[in-house]
Parts: structure tokens; C-alpha cells; sequence
């Protein structure tokens, strides 16, 4: 009898399968490719575009242009240090009001709103998202800043001591000088943070409501109070929503212009008052600036509006690196 050769004993190799796409599933990861490259297509031509307009800005003012606070072209000083300060303070005023408001919203809507009161609280929040920015603006304008002004003074009169909250004026004063309350990076921060919450609780809400079911019931099993599901269910399991949700307002709040430019004074100096009268962020100064603006001006306003753009794409990669690693669900633990 003779032994088995190594070709004899040999596994057959697997047999190799090739699958056709449907014509509908063809054309539909085609479409979706397609508005994907377009996306970074027009993404990328926005940025080659800024580049190319703000070049001779850059290249006369150099390094300066980022240091320099005044914006005065007709005496060749032009810089965004003063702006690009009220960009950011508006903008973090805006999440420090709006994301514990949106977090807070978000969970009451998903765990404990009543089902007929739930519908009707979703429909308010997403018709909040669609209100144009000059309601906002009006909004802040006429009925917010009378109010606020006075919340400011409260806040100087308790914690003046603290250098952001110190108000320049005299406390001692007959007559209460609202004018100088007004118009300040605080209340501006304030608009956009009542733009910025329903976007974010939209976002944080959709992942909310997400959460798998046998995960909660197993919480409750385990004798876990209301708070206790929320606390090591459904928050673990959102992660990657509220931080998604709130880079998205933040993105927002960075670029909002028409409610900033009816609330705040245009202030081409870095305010570290925040209560104080007088402020100014890049997109309010490039709407303030862009109709009289021609030539090396309107370069320079170009130059500012890339710096925005640029600001604003690192804050989007930063939120969808930080997404991408704190997966929906991937820490929940009970």
C-alpha cells in the first residue's frame, strides 16, 4: 500500500467568491463617494481660495499681522491679535453657558419627559436650530441686554477681585452707568449660547435616545436609581455625542456674525473685561469692514477670514479625533 504524498494530504484551497453589486447598490456607493470628494473638494478650493487672496497680506505684515491688535489700513497697521482674542472669548462664553444646558436638556428629554411632553419638547428644540441669527440678535439686543446689564453689576460688585470680572467705573456712583455693561463680549456670549444649545442638545439627544435597552434594564435589575442609569449607561454610552455635539456648537459659536454685530461695540484692543462695553470677533469685523473695504484691504480682510477658516478646520479634526476614540458605548460598564 503506498503512503500518501504531501499534494495528497494537502487542504484543498478556499475557493475564491466574487460578488456583484447591484446596479442600485452601484449607483448609491458611487453618489456617496462622489458627495463625499465633493465635500473636501469645495472644503479644500475655500482654503486654496483664502490663501491665495490673503498671500499679500502675509507676506507684507509677516508674523505681525498676528501680534498687531489695531486694524487701521489707512495707517498701515492691520493685525488680528484683538480679534482673534474676541473670537475666542465670545466663543467660550457661549459653551461654558450652552453646554450644561444642552447636556441637561438632552437627558430630561430622553429619560425622564413625559411621552406626550417629549414631542412637543423636540419639536421646540429643533425649531430653535432653524431661527435666523438676526432674531437672535434683535432678541438679545432689545430684551436680553436691559436685564443683563444688571447681572453683570452684580457680578463686578461680588467678584470684581477677579481681573476678567473688574469693570472699570466707579462703584460708588449716583447714577448706575449701564452704558458701561453694555454691549460687552458677556451678553454677545450669552446670544450665541442660546444659538449654539439646540444644536448641540439635538446632537447629544439623537445618541441619548440610542441607548441600547438591555443595558438600562440590566442597571435597574442591579438595583440602580434613575441617576444611576444616567450616570453609568447612558452618559459612557454618549460620550462621542456630547463631545461631537458640543465641537459642532463650538464651530458655530467661532463663526457666528450677525447677532455679534448688534450686541457688542467694536473694540480693536484686547479686553480682558468681559463685562465691560467693547469687543470684536473676526466674522462681526469682516461684515463691519467688508463693504467699504478694496484692494490691500480687502486682502487683509481675506487674511483674517483664513485665519478663521483655519481655526475652525483644526477644532472640527480635533472633535472628530477625539469622536473616533471615544466610540458610542465603548466605556459603558455596569
Amino acid at each position: 500500500m503506498s503512503e500518501p504524498t504531501p499534494e495528497s494530504t494537502a487542504e484543498p484551497a478556499p475557493r475564491k467568491l466574487r460578488s456583484s453589486l447591484a446596479p442600485s447598490d452601484l449607483i448609491f456607493r458611487l453618489v456617496a463617494r462622489g458627495g463625499g470628494g465633493l465635500v473636501l473638494l469645495i472644503t479644500g478650493g475655500i482654503g486654496i481660495f483664502l490663501a491665495y487672496q490673503a498671500k499679500p497680506t502675509l507676506q507684507t505684515y509677516g508674523w505681525k499681522f498676528f501680534t498687531e491688535q489695531s486694524w487701521q489700513p489707512e495707517a498701515n497697521q492691520i493685525g488680528v491679535a484683538a480679534i482673534l482674542f474676541g473670537t475666542v472669548v465670545v466663543a467660550a462664553i457661549a459653551i461654558a453657558i450652552s453646554f450644561p444646558l444642552a447636556v441637561a436638556t438632552a437627558l430630561y428629554i430622553t429619560e425622564w419627559a413625559p411621552r406626550g411632553l417629549k414631542k412637543s419638547l423636540v419639536a421646540v428644540v429643533d425649531l430653535m436650530v432653524a431661527v435666523p441669527s438676526i432674531v437672535y440678535g434683535l432678541w438679545g439686543f432689545f430684551l436680553l441686554q436691559p436685564r443683563v446689564i444688571h447681572l453683570s453689576r452684580w457680578i463686578t460688585d461680588f467678584f470684581g477681585w477677579i481681573p476678567i470680572f473688574k469693570v472699570d467705573t466707579d462703584p460708588d456712583a449716583a447714577v448706575f452707568d449701564g452704558a458701561t455693561y453694555a454691549s460687552s463680549a458677556f451678553i454677545a456670549g450669552i446670544v450665541v449660547a442660546m444659538m449654539v444649545m439646540p444644536i448641540a442638545c439635538a446632537v447629544m439627544r439623537e445618541v441619548f435616545d440610542q441607548t441600547p435597552a438591555g443595558e438600562r434594564e440590566a442597571a435597574l435589575a442591579l438595583g440602580s436609581t434613575s441617576w444611576g442609569v444616567v450616570r453609568a449607561v447612558v452618559l459612557p454610552f454618549g460620550r462621542g455625542g456630547i463631545i461631537g455635539g458640543t465641537m459642532l456648537g463650538l464651530g458655530r459659536a467661532l463663526g457666528e456674525t450677525i447677532a455679534v454685530v448688534m450686541i457688542v461695540s467694536p473694540l480693536f484692543e484686547i479686553n480682558w473685561h468681559v463685562l465691560q462695553s467693547g469687543s470684536i470677533t473676526i466674522s462681526s469685523m469682516i461684515a463691519l469692514r467688508y463693504g467699504e473695504a478694496q484692494g490691500s484691504q480687502l486682502n487683509a480682510l481675506m487674511a483674517a477670514g483664513l485665519v478663521l477658516f483655519v481655526i475652525t478646520l483644526i477644532v472640527n479634526l480635533i472633535a472628530g479625533f477625539v469622536v473616533a476614540r471615544s466610540r458610542s458605548g465603548a466605556g459603558t460598564e455596569i
